[in-house]
């Protein structure tokens, strides 16, 4: 279902970024323990880390224990701070990108898009790490932003509206 909130888009981000190379059912598992590990996904808490934090994750048997996942995290909720202090909305700006409203998709399934590679690259630019094409479009999946249910699917609907 489209997801509009910042915090929420973020969050659902970073987790995707964590999930690079594995099976997403191992993020699921673990979700709660993310949560609880950074403090709720709160970007302005989780940008204020220090080694000490990232020394405590990195100890977290309940999480995916990659250091530069861990930074990465750290350094996406400095940049969404940034974006904040400056006045731009995260979720306005994803949502931007692909034109304010859900993409419906008809047919096979896609793996990545020319949007995707172009929120990619706008991530990237941002600073944002863990963040390409194919995960991207994961994410948003993930967010609502691409209507991938198949045709018979409650949820199609839904999204639809």
């Amino acid at each position: 279902m489209p997801q509009r909130d910042s915090r929420a888009l973020w969050e659902l981000l970073m987790l995707e970024g964590f999930q690079a190379g594995l099976a997403w059912i191992t993020v699921l598992r673990k979700r709660q323990a993310f949560r609880t590990a950074f403090k709720g996904f709160e970007p302005a808490k989780v940008a204020r880390f220090t080694e000490k934090e990232i020394a405590r994750l990195l100890a977290d048997p309940g999480i995916i224990r990659s250091r530069a996942k861990i930074e990465a995290t750290i350094a996406g909720a400095q940049h969404f701070e940034e974006m904040r202090r400056s006045g731009e909305d995260f979720a306005a700006w994803l949502w931007g990108i692909v034109g304010g409203k859900p993409i419906q998709n008809t047919g096979p399934m896609p793996v990545q898009t020319p949007l995707a590679a172009e929120m990619s690259k706008a991530l990237k630019k941002r600073g944002f790490k863990f963040v390409g094409p194919v995960i991207v479009y994961a994410f948003m999946q993930a967010a609502g932003m691409v209507n991938d249910h198949s045709p018979d699917c409650f949820r199609r609907k839904a999204v639809m509206k």
